[in-house]
């Protein structure tokens, strides 16, 4: 067990690393932020912040050999980096998760290989994604393998016209073509797995996208009691069958069939665990120190329905491409049941995630309501 008092080092420093950083000092513990980016979310509030590349061996060695424990809070850290701290101190999760959950391909013939429901695809590994385009069939989504999030790097493909336009779009590109999957809603459940094997999964998130950006979480999910507790057994088989220690989120489809298939994994905490800061026994940050560290593992309940609301930067007022005046975050803190949480980020930009809030009420009609309603007025 690594106790409260001793460093956390944590890589990245955005909003996930953040919250990261305010839960394990409220548990007592010094988090120290690696990040290229100077004026970072997370080294606002970190006890100490190095900016450096990913690429410098040196800076990663000092950073290392300053903490007990290094966790991250995106996935997109190239595997050198790791190589050079896994030596000096835990990592978790550990490489070798990071190296399957980066990378599409690798995460769909992963799931594949392990028997876990997964979307059907195929792989376009040479930059041309016409033959796999063949094999799935029309409609399908074309994703890059790597650097994909927030609906980066992906496109849907209806039409003849669709396909000759991504062959231009994705030459040379390693990609993998995913047929099109009709569903009634997308579900997530977040998986926490210590470093003794203990395992709690967060309840289940309904997860309602606009323009593949997350828009709203639902917490409990609008699904049958059956369909919710298959999701959180199927997440807690991937957290276990991948050997994960930390978080890992499990993003699903319910199809129209009532089936569960997994879309993607992440090994960090997630968009669609916010709601746990203010609606759950345990907020997803906090369980992720906890798992990291070797602590027990928090209480997983709804304390009471919730609803996330992302916050992009597409609420601020804007005119000729700049900001001319803040949303209004009145509305929102005039709401006695509403939880305003801001990123701390300088500059607004349209799709930036700036924040979110959360919405609690007795029932989630109600909450969802609500959580609309002041989306509406920022």
């Amino acid at each position: 067990m690594i106790a409260p008092g001793k460093t956390i080092g944590v890589l990245g420093g955005g909003q996930l690393g953040r919250m990261l950083a305010q839960a394990a000092q409220t548990l007592g513990y010094r988090v120290h932020v690696y990040e290229p980016q100077i004026h970072c979310p997370a080294g606002a509030v970190a006890n100490h912040e190095v900016n450096a590349s990913y690429q410098d061996a040196e800076a990663l060695l000092d950073f290392a050999r300053g903490v007990d424990v290094v966790t991250y809070e995106f996935e997109n850290i190239p595997a050198a980096a790791l190589a050079v701290i896994a030596p000096l101190v835990p990592l978790h999760p550990s490489a070798e998760v990071l190296h399957t959950t980066q990378n599409r391909q690798r995460e769909k013939a992963w799931l594949k290989a392990n028997g876990f429901p997964h979307v059907a695809y195929a792989e376009a590994l040479d930059g041309d994604i016409a033959p796999a385009v063949a094999q799935v069939g029309l409609p399908c989504v074309v994703k890059t393998a790597d650097f994909g999030y927030d609906g980066k790097g992906q496109m849907k493909l209806s039409t003849q016209a669709d396909l000759e336009q991504a062959v231009a779009i994705f030459r040379g590109r390693r990609c993998v073509v995913e047929a099109w999957c009709e569903f009634s809603c997308e579900l997530s459940v977040i998986v926490a797995r210590s470093t003794n094997g203990e395992t709690r999964a967060f309840p289940v998130s309904e997860n309602i996208h606009t323009h593949h950006i997350l828009d709203f979480s639902i917490v409990p999910a609008r699904v049958s009691t059956a369909v919710a507790a298959a999701a959180e057994a199927l997440a807690a088989r991937i957290a276990e069958k991948i050997d994960v220690v930390g978080l890992l989120a499990v993003e699903l489809f319910l199809t129209t069939a009532d089936e569960l298939v997994v879309n993607e994994l992440a090994p960090r905490p997630h968009n669609s665990g916010h709601w746990s800061l203010d609606g759950g026994e345990t907020s997803q940050f906090e369980q992720h120190v906890r798992a990291v560290c070797g602590l027990p593992l928090g209480a997983v309940a709804v304390r009471e329905p919730t609803v996330m609301v992302n916050i992009l930067g597409d609420a601020w007022k804007w005119a000729d491409g700049k900001v001319v005046g803040a949303p209004r975050w009145a509305a929102i803190l005039a709401a006695p049941r509403a939880k305003l949480h801001l990123y701390g980020k300088a500059e607004p930009r349209p799709g930036r995630k700036m924040g979110h809030f959360t919405v609690r009420a007795a029932d989630v009609a109600t909450a969802l309501a609500q959580a609309q309603a002041l989306k509406a007025q920022l």
